[in-house]
């Protein structure tokens, strides 16, 4: 397993390096300007300049800073004397990092690209890399290196992968070390600097680039390239040193009166700004000192320079300035800026891990997984395919052969899990249904025997029922249901009234002894219906007795089976098509079997038959023979 050790100086105090800032000033474009003044700005000696006072040309305001390059000054000389330095830092495990700042057309992407001519500080930073990396190899036999690059540009506040164009907006994030990383980045590796030139060139090509006023092809977002250079040990005790090299090309600032930018380049200009203006403010929170909080996470930018500004890196910038008199208050801006970052003070240290000893065809199977224990994946399942075939030849305690009946265990488990246990649930349920469906037609058919008897038994009893004048044969059976609901009176507290969804049963026969009863006596019939329902909902009358026989006879077989079934048919319409409001107005249903019915029906579609209903959670067989009786003689009873 890795470890991290934590390496000191000789005094046993933790190493500090200050920010190093480099002025450079870039020739003049173009004429001079109308006025003939020549430039705002000038050097006065290798390390400090003065910038001419816009109000007042008599007077100048003078900076000092760690190197400064005049108009003259070569690629080569801005390399040598300002980051070449530094690079050998990353051989030893450390980070560095060199960014170029300034306005926009100040030459920041000349200084940091170049040109095939002369090539700028990402060039030849990598090619002295390479250099080292060679020139250790051939001194150092027990060390072996390896180099990889990634790429990417924060456009718009989104970081995208130029390796990998089609990639979307990848996430920042900070490990255990609070080392900062992206995620889904891609690392590329490298064997020589003509390798890096094959893959650099066509990523440079995928920057974000547009035309301003100021400026031909200017840069629309901030690049990094991340050069990542591990040096590990061959024999014990297996050192592995890795160190970062991050060469950042900033966007300029710009002054949108001046560049012109409308729609698009508005918006970008406006994430440019406001990027470097979190950087200023964490630039001024590092000089105040105090232990408040440093906005870094205020901006990608910020988060990804955290490690440059205040952290590990050792860290070189390169501020780009222009002489002319119409960039007099950005090149004033970004000496301030400057000025501020050169009291910085970061803290590097040697990022050194102990590995296990590897064979080297294993080791160079980790570098190119970059340490994420891929082949040691590998090796385990190849292991395990070898120890699956013949576990039998093992010896029963060894530890190895308790491991292999571990991991068949789990995959027993896995396969109990999977979705062919989920299938025979299925269709164990399946085969419940089918049961129930079974059931439910035997008792339709014991239904229709009993219906068949009352038409035989209603038929003997026409004559009886014909003193009453009444032709009808539904009639007398009307009759009789009045006399049995006056038959016996309850003691409970009467119900609320509540009104049948149903309407009234269309029977040219029935309606004027319906309405004979309603105006002779309406307020009789009226308690004869109440107290009716009241029987149905305690439950008491779910059967009653012949006043001839004395016998307990159902009360469906003193029903014409034509009048049930019209009166099921009314009730299943009412369920299948009935709204909420509609479905609690039947007898025996309140607001929640209302819902309940509706969400069946919503799942597994209209009711074929209204003995469905029993199918709903809460309605029995008893509950739903009471719903049945009392909804149709309310109907009836209408």
């Amino acid at each position: 397993m890795a470890q991290r050790v934590a390496v000191n100086d000789a005094a046993g105090v933790k190493r500090t390096s200050r920010v190093r800032v480099a002025v450079r000033l870039r020739p003049y474009i173009g004429k001079q300007d109308e006025k003939g003044e020549g430039p705002c700005v000038r050097g006065l000696g290798p390390q400090t300049l003065e910038i001419i006072n816009w109000r007042n040309a008599t007077e100048t305001l003078q900076y000092q800073f760690d190197v400064f390059h005049g108009e003259q000054t070569t690629q080569q000389e801005v390399f040598l004397s300002s980051v070449k330095p530094i690079i050998p830092h990353i051989l030893n495990g450390q980070n560095a990092s060199v960014f170029a700042y300034g306005p926009t057309g100040a030459g920041k992407t000349h200084t940091m690209l170049g040109s095939q001519e002369h090539p700028g500080v990402i060039p030849r930073a990598v090619r002295e890399v390479f250099q080292l990396v060679r020139v250790q190899e051939r001194d150092q036999d027990e060390w072996e290196f390896s180099v990889g690059m990634s790429y990417l540009e924060i456009y718009n506040e989104k970081v995208l992968d130029l390796l990998s164009p089609s990639s979307q907006d990848l996430p920042i994030r900070e490990d255990k070390d609070k080392n900062i990383i992206i995620p889904g980045l891609t690392r590329t590796p490298l064997s020589s600097f003509s390798d890096f030139h094959a893959h650099f060139v066509p990523a440079s090509l995928n920057r974000t680039t547009a035309s301003t006023k100021l400026n031909q092809r200017s840069s629309r977002s901030h690049a990094i390239l991340l050069i990542k250079v591990v040096k590990s040990q061959r024999i014990p005790p297996h050192r592995q040193l890795t160190g970062k090299l991050y060469l950042v090309d900033l966007a300029g600032s710009e002054d949108n009166r001046r560049t012109g930018n409308q729609g698009m380049r508005l918006k970008e200009s406006g994430a440019i700004n406001l990027s470097l203006f979190t950087l200023s403010k964490v630039v001024d929170s590092l000089n105040a000192g105090a232990a408040g909080r440093v906005p870094y996470r205020d901006s990608k930018l910020t988060r990804l320079l955290q490690d440059s500004l205040g952290g590990s890196a050792h860290s070189v910038m390169i501020t780009n300035i222009a002489p002319e008199y119409k960039y007099y208050f950005d090149t004033f801006t970004a000496l301030n800026f400057a000025a501020k970052s050169k009291h910085i003070v970061n803290r590097p240290f040697v990022r050194e891990m102990v590995v296990a000893p590897m064979n080297g065809k294993r080791a160079r199977e980790e570098q190119e997984a970059g340490g994420s224990g891929e082949p040691q994946n590998k090796r385990l399942k190849e292991g395990k395919r070898a120890e699956l075939p013949s576990p039998l030849h093992t010896h029963p305690h060894s530890p190895a052969d308790s491991s292999v009946l571990d991991r068949l265990l789990a995959l027993e488990k896995m396969m109990l899990g999977s979705p062919e246990r989920e299938r025979l649930n299925l269709l164990k349920t399946v085969a419940q249904s089918r049961k129930e469906i079974q059931k439910l037609k035997e008792k339709q058919k014991e239904l229709e025997e009993k219906a068949n008897m009352f038409n035989k038994v209603a038929g003997g009893q026409s004559g009886v029922v014909g003193k009453k004048d009444v032709t009808d044969s539904d009639a007398p059976l009307f009759r009789t249901d009045l006399n049995l609901l006056h038959r016996k009176e309850s003691t409970a507290a009467k119900p609320r009234k509540q009104q049948a969804v149903v309407t009234p049963l269309q029977m040219s026969q029935v309606q004027p002894l319906q309405q004979c009863a309603m105006v002779c006596k309406p307020s009789q019939a009226l308690d004869k219906k109440k107290k009716h329902i009241q029987k149905i909902s305690e439950g008491k009358e779910n059967s009653s007795m012949d006043p001839s026989s004395g016998e307990e006879v159902n009360w469906e077989s003193r029903l014409d089976s034509s009048l049930l079934e019209q009166s099921k048919t009314k009730i299943l319409q009412t369920l299948n098509s009935g709204s909420l409001k509609e479905l609690k107005s039947l007898q025996l249903i309140g607001d929640k079997k209302a819902k309940l019915i509706l969400g069946w029906r919503e799942i597994n579609g209209d009711f074929t038959q209204v003995e469905d209903l029993k199918k709903i959670e809460g309605i029995t067989a008893k509950r739903f023979s009471s719903f049945i009786k009392a909804n149709i003689l309310s109907a009836m009873g209408q």
